[in-house]
């Protein structure tokens, strides 16, 4: 859904997303929210008027949300929207017999089987263009004392800050909504008002700029995958549980190595696993470590941060497991900042030209019938070890106020593959607005079963490991 908006007709609107990087992030991700009933009101999170105010939020201001997929003339790929009809977002109900006890710890689990609505394939082909955009199932349970929201989106349309700005948008909307009995002369708006389309970039174009996008990969088009693919390890997740005390250690460790305070979490966990894993393993030390993490690029190719797209540049880098196991945690840090901080607009636009390239080549195959290679996210490939990293700490995630309190717990996805860490806000952050309070944050880490992070003096001193039922303290 991204670069112009192309004016077909009155009924009509299209947005491209082969013109940039959308097109790559043909993936479902779902959250599952946890709504306390406190007060045991017998309307609480009703699913009638959930599903009104995100009729009224998606048809009035997000109509791309309610349009389509389409594979236009050139085998280019569109979001297609209309004014006299509507792709709604599917939205499911069902009871449970339990209590809130039971519910919250097979949320914990991620239990998605149970609260997590499934669509079809997200892989947006001739046959697969009719799928919906967001899909919503809400769980009630039977004694009352909690719902349960579980939500998917498609990446093409949105990436998670401006998936988060529409879950922000569609709370605030129907808080006012669920005041119109007492105002029924109320005008609703919305506080974050999207916009679409990304303009054109060719003035931030540096063709004497040239860059190994190492993010990429390209492979024979059979072997090509959106979607992570697993290794031949077993995957366990670790959930870190980093204090306001340990955020102001690491804050001073950032400070000492002149980094940011995002760079450090991730040396220090890049690091330490490393380690870990030479130690379990001696013989893997000369094996590639491919660090790689999400930016959003908006501030830097000068677009608005309301922009509703899924811009996001997967910035990377690699080191051996020996080399990173012997290096300063400064010189980790210092490596680790200059790979986040390496896309520039030159570089954005750069790796967007990458993919408009390659994507023209792979049209050109198929309108061929030919096969030919494909380009793919490097960290979706299976390697001998990853770091995926992406940071949520600073998105408006507990301030998904539908009317009736903010969350009492939101879970990321479980993401059994090596490597993959997500930086998260604890419920105590839900702040004012779109900011967040200083509060405990989490860090989801799954990694093979031996790698050990109790092991790690360097994280000890200021991380907490949290197992399935409770915290307790690795120090």
């Amino acid at each position: 859904m991204t670069v112009e908006e192309n004016a077909v007709s009155n009924q009509e609107a299209r947005y491209s997303i082969t013109s940039n990087i959308s097109y790559i992030y043909q993936v479902y991700c779902s959250y599952i929210l946890v709504y306390r009933n406190v007060d045991k009101r017998d309307d609480f999170m009703n699913a009638e008027f959930l599903q009104k105010s995100l009729t009224e939020l998606t048809r009035k201001y997000y109509k791309p949300v309610a349009g389509w997929f389409n594979i236009n003339e050139e085998n280019g790929i569109d979001v297609v929207v209309t004014n006299d009809k509507f792709n709604d977002p599917p939205f499911a109900t069902q009871t449970l017999n339990m209590s809130y006890d039971e519910a919250m710890e097979q949320v914990r689990a991620s239990n998605d089987q149970l609260f997590v609505p499934h669509g079809p394939l997200p892989f947006i082909e001739p046959d697969n263009q009719n799928i919906p955009m967001v899909l919503v199932k809400m769980s009630y349970l039977e004694s009352n004392e909690a719902a349960v929201m579980g939500i998917t989106y498609h990446h093409s349309l949105m990436d998670g800050s401006a998936f988060w700005l529409f879950m922000y948008n569609w709370a605030n909307l129907a808080a006012q909504m669920a005041t119109q009995d007492k105002n029924p002369h109320i005008e609703y708006t919305i506080p974050c008002p999207p916009s679409f389309g990304v303009p054109s970039l060719s003035h931030l174009h540096d063709p004497s700029a040239k860059f190994d996008h190492t993010e990429y990969t390209i492979v024979d088009s059979s072997d090509c995958s959106r979607v992570f693919k697993p290794g031949t390890d077993t995957i366990k997740e670790n959930i870190l549980h980093i204090s306001i005390e340990g955020q102001h250690k690491l804050r001073d460790m950032a400070k000492e190595y002149n980094v940011s305070f995002t760079a450090i979490i991730c040396a220090v966990i890049w690091k330490e696993m490393s380690r870990i894993r030479v130690d379990a393993r001696p013989s893997s030390k000369t094996l590639p470590s491919l660090f790689t993490c999400a930016v959003n690029p908006r501030a830097s190719l000068g677009l608005s941060p309301l922009l509703c797209a899924s811009p996001v540049v997967n910035l990377a880098t690699t080191k051996t497991l020996g080399e990173l196991a012997e290096m300063d945690l400064e010189d980790v840090a210092k490596l680790v900042l200059q790979t986040i901080t390496k896309g520039t607009s030159a570089y954005v636009c750069s790796s967007m030209d990458f993919l408009v390239t390659q994507r023209a080549k792979e049209i050109e195959d198929e309108k061929l019938g030919r096969d030919g290679k494909k380009v793919m996210l490097a960290y979706v490939r299976p390697a001998p070890a990853k770091c995926t990293i992406s940071s949520s700490r600073n998105f408006p995630i507990y301030q998904t106020d539908f009317g009736f309190g903010s969350p009492e717990y939101v879970r990321p996805p479980y993401l059994p593959f090596d490597g993959c860490m997500r930086i998260w806000p604890t419920p105590q952050s839900k702040g004012n607005g779109l900011t967040n309070k200083e509060a405990p944050l989490e860090v989801y880490l799954s990694l093979p079963d031996y790698v050990d992070l109790s092991k790690s003096s360097l994280l000890r001193p200021f991380v907490t490991a949290v197992d399935d039922s409770d915290i307790k303290d690795i120090s």
